[in-house]
């Protein structure tokens, strides 16, 4: 399952030496509430290989502004705590799939 990654525990997240895959959302977006199964199938398929987690960009202002997000979904892909790609907009499953591959 994804994890939710807040201000309070992005550090922890970003230490634990696996890529993450940050989906920025807010509860209020209709592409966001369609991203959400794909990154519940993320989660589960990434287990163990990479951190899956969602991040409310209303309830996160700090780590919203951080990272520039200016649409949602914008998802994020770290790779040692720094962001290396993203795609900004809904996406087809393979294509953050691709892009996690990319970075394990």
């Amino acid at each position: 399952m994804e994890i939710e990654i807040t201000t309070q525990n992005f550090d922890e997240v970003i230490s634990q030496g696996k890529p993450v895959l940050m989906d920025f959302w807010a509860t209020w977006c209709g592409p966001c509430k369609r991203l959400g199964p794909i990154i519940e199938e993320l989660a589960a398929e990434y287990d163990g290989k990479a951190v899956v987690g969602k991040c409310d960009i209303e309830e996160n202002d700090d780590l919203t502004e951080k990272f520039g997000i200016m649409n949602v979904p914008t998802v994020v892909f770290l790779k040692d705590g720094k962001e290396v790609d993203r795609v900004v907009g809904l996406a087809m499953k393979n294509v953050y799939q691709e892009k996690l591959n990319a970075l394990l």
